[in-house]
């Protein structure tokens, strides 16, 4: 009864309330079947009545199951824990999470956050994985020959066998329905999904390296070698290069410090030292390289595991190979790069395009359209977004009122801030600082 309150509570919370009314849109839009679980794992009992889910697979086995079990508690759903499993991978991933019960339904399920605390979970299911035929076989084990095998068959016959390519979509268009129920970071389930990815090759890694090093020998020393290999890489553009190399370095430096955090974070601040060297030559000004020093190490020194250290280092070289590699290629490379350089020193004051463009070396004519062809956007428009996302970082960041960021942004007036920073974040300044710079 315990349970069954609390689901009825959660189902008040407005982020559970929004994902049973979006759930039943997806139901409706794709044919499926759905449930909404609190963080319990109980479902949401407003979704009991809507939920066929629960109605043809999930009652299924609470009936004939149970009772060939000896139980006779239809509210007991034996495959409880399987979903309970699935719920917990999909949340430790941050990203959908495919599974087929003992019958050969699948199901795919996918997290739902308030400000990154898991709260929730969404579930789906509509095809088999297996057979028709296979499936019947285990329904009629599981019901004990209570139920003819046609009926059996009827009770089936709207769940087709999953095509994987369309059950990847569903799982995948679920998993942008609980972004947009998540509240807070809207991104939050793509860091989950990175991390743990990036968690995955470095386990991998680790592994190949002490394979090479036997327990009772001598173990591998710090790379400096592939450090400057890194440095190579990432000036040259080649992020997959510098993302492999730089997992090599942190494999061996956790094998070198096992179980020693502390350790491993001040060696990743040297490492940062190291490849943030690699911005001076690509005409960045002293200032600029002050602050993207700071916010990475800031980053760093913040961290509390190695998942998030690492992350760090990760996009480290992620924005620094992608800095180096967009202006590869571009024809008015040296012209557009001093150019933007000069818009990230000079953005708190009214920049014009003739001033700019004169900064190119360019007519303004001619350095407008160059721009636009190769930067994928007008002048304007770059500068104020450029404007914004300054602005952004001040809101979050900063007790900052809104006329002092106004002024540090180079914004004319409070007036003209708002209408720009709305039309880009679709809110307004208040209201993005209000909550922590979510856009919804």
């Amino acid at each position: 009864m315990k349970s069954l309150i609390t689901a009825r509570q959660d189902s008040t919370n407005p982020i559970l309330a929004e994902a049973v009314k979006i759930m039943k849109i997806y139901a409706r839009s794709t044919g499926t079947y759905i449930n909404v679980y609190n963080s319990k794992g109980v479902s949401i009992p407003e979704l009991l009545e809507e939920s066929t889910t629960e109605k043809t697979i999930c009652d299924f086995c609470m009936k004939y199951r149970n009772s060939t079990e000896g139980k006779s508690n239809l509210k007991i759903n034996p495959c409880q824990k399987m979903h309970l499993n699935a719920i917990k991978e999909s949340h430790r991933f941050g990203g959908s999470y495919t599974y087929m019960c003992d019958l050969g339904f699948l199901f795919w399920t996918s997290p739902i956050y308030k400000k990154e605390q898991f709260i929730g979970s969404l579930l789906a299911s509509g095809y088999l994985g297996v057979d028709r035929e296979e499936t019947i076989l285990h329904m009629q084990r599981f019901c004990g020959g209570m139920v003819s095998k046609a009926e059996l068959m009827k009770k089936i016959e709207e769940y087709p066998r999953g095509d994987p390519v369309k059950v990847k979509a569903l799982a995948k268009l679920l998993l942008v329905c609980a972004g947009f129920i998540s509240t807070g970071d809207k991104f939050y389930h793509t860091v989950i999904d990175r991390r743990a990815r990036q968690q995955i090759n470095l386990s991998a890694k680790i592994e190949e390296i002490k394979n090479r090093y036997p327990a009772d020998g001598p173990q591998p020393e710090y790379p400096i070698d592939r450090e400057e290999k890194l440095i190579e890489a990432l000036r040259s553009g080649d992020a997959d290069l510098s993302r492999e190399i730089l997992n090599e370095i942190l494999a061996v430096l956790l094998i070198i410090y096992p179980d020693q955090f502390k350790s491993v974070q001040y060696r990743a601040s040297e490492l940062a030292v190291l490849l943030l060297r690699t911005y001076i030559g690509q005409g960045l000004s002293s200032e600029i390289i002050l602050e993207t020093n700071y916010r990475y190490f800031e980053t760093i020194q913040e961290a509390t595991n190695i998942e998030e250290l690492s992350d760090a280092l990760y996009r480290i070289v992620d924005d620094m190979a992608a800095i180096i590699f967009t202006f590869q290629g571009i024809r008015h490379a040296a012209a557009l790069k001093k150019a933007e350089h000069y818009l990230l020193e000079n953005y708190a004051r009214k920049i014009s395009l003739r001033e700019i463009a004169k900064i190119a070396g360019f007519s303004a004519p001619y350095f407008s359209t160059i721009f636009k062809e190769e930067m994928g956007e007008n002048f304007s428009r770059y500068l104020n977004r450029l404007r914004v996302e300054k602005a952004g970082y001040l809101l979050v960041n900063t007790n900052y009122s809104l006329s002092k960021i106004t002024r540090v942004c180079g914004f004319e007036d409070q007036s003209w801030f708002s209408k720009i920073f709305k039309i880009f974040t679709g809110i307004s300044p208040g209201k993005y600082r209000n909550q922590g710079g979510v856009k919804r």
